[in-house]
């Protein structure tokens, strides 16, 4: 287990093995996520949103929103 202490200024350094396990490095940017009340997990949070650009193809022919409607409608109606 790994640990860090905080300085009077709340500032903290990651050990390197946390960073290299979190694939982090300098300028990268961490978010702490509050899991329960006292214990956090720290995420590396180095992807812009806009690497996220391409992940979802386009169809290959535009769907009318009377398709979407009788889809929507079928599945509704096996869901019941």
């Amino acid at each position: 287990m790994s640990t860090a202490t905080i300085t009077s200024k709340g500032q903290i350094t990651i050990p390197a093995t946390v960073r290299a396990a979190l694939g982090v490095e300098a300028g990268d940017r961490v978010e702490f996520v509050q899991v329960e009340p006292g214990h956090f997990e720290l995420v590396a949070a180095t992807q812009p949103v806009t690497a996220l650009k391409g992940l979802v193809r386009k169809p290959a022919s535009p769907v009318t929103i009377a398709a979407m409607n009788e889809a929507i409608a079928t599945q509704g109606a096996k869901a019941r």
